[in-house]
């Protein structure tokens, strides 16, 4: 019996890893025109303040604020969980001088984000492979900090997602994730159908509860833990893509229709219109968390600003 549970499990899990690919294969083209530019490669929503100026600004700025909040200093190891095309961990060799390593279970991410270290002359800073952040082969305690920008919600399990982050960190290492969340576990009928219908076009599993997310960091052994709705900073992105959407979806419906788009390319539009429906009935949020690992009998000191929890 506790066997073919785990073949089903295993074979759920493929299914789903397979998900992800056939989404960032299909929809790289859609970021690439509608999305990111050949500088900042940022397949993530930008971060709005008074330093920025543009959609390009916010991008990169999302970088630097994640950076700040834990404060990454040159020569530490960074894991990038959920590298996409690299543009995070080329921003951080580049700017922060660290050295970064990028995972992704995309092949076709892995090879773009060499060609881009290689072109921007980062390829000794940075190293990317394909991999899963939630079971990775890495040794214990190999990292200072890991990142994850809009990735976390593409595993099926976040409890093991954190437990690994800890095995990876060393003493004093730290963690920051920013990422989507759902406001409440369950929504009623009207408010999961919505949410999913977004989930389901992007190939998320699922999202967690605030209240989730602080019980697997608890558990995994993670401390000083600090978690802030940033939604305020982030809706100007994220209206923008709702905006693109609504205006492209009329040959977005004809090209699906015509079959010159697939189901999977029709099922990002889609996701991309519901993503900012389910934002204004209140299904979700935009989180960013972060704290410090240190193992039982170690001291930390964890430098950032926000609601302590």
């Amino acid at each position: 019996m506790a066997h073919a549970e785990g073949t089903v499990e295993r074979q759920r899990l493929r299914s789903m890893t397979e998900s992800i690919v056939a989404y960032y294969d299909q929809t790289w083209l859609d970021y690439r025109i509608f999305w990111l530019n050949g500088s900042n490669l940022s397949i993530h929503f930008g971060y709005t303040d008074a330093t920025t100026r543009s959609h390009a600004d916010a991008l990169v700025n999302m970088n630097c604020v994640l950076a700040d909040r834990i404060g990454i200093r040159p020569g530490e190891r960074v894991l990038d969980a959920g590298c996409g095309v690299g543009g995070s961990s080329l921003w951080l060799a580049q700017q922060r001088g660290a050295d970064v390593v990028g995972i992704t279970p995309v092949r076709s991410q892995v090879v773009q984000a060499q060609r881009f270290a290689t072109r921007s002359k980062l390829a000794s800073r940075t190293h990317f492979a394909q991999a899963d952040y939630t079971n990775t082969s890495f040794p214990d305690a190999s990292f200072d900090v890991v990142w994850s920008l809009e990735s976390l919600c593409h595993a099926p399990d976040k409890a093991a997602f954190y437990c690994e982050a800890a095995r990876l960190l060393r003493p004093g290492g730290r963690l920051v994730v920013a990422e989507y969340i759902r406001t409440a576990r369950p929504l009623d009928a009207v408010g999961e159908r919505v949410l999913h219908s977004w989930l389901n076009g992007w190939a998320i599993p699922d999202l967690a509860t605030r209240e989730e997310h602080l019980g697997y960091m608890s558990a995994a052994g993670f401390t000083g833990i600090w978690f802030d709705d940033v939604t305020t900073h982030t809706r100007p992105s994220l209206r923008r893509l709702y905006q693109i959407t609504r205006w492209s979806y009329p040959l977005a419906v004809l090209g699906h229709i015509s079959g010159i788009r697939s189901a999977v390319q029709h099922g990002n539009v889609v996701g991309s219109l519901q993503q900012y429906l389910a934002l204004e009935q209140g299904l979700w949020f935009y989180g960013m968390v972060s704290a410090d690992y240190m193992p039982k009998g170690g001291g930390g000191q964890h430098r950032s600003t926000g609601d302590a929890v």
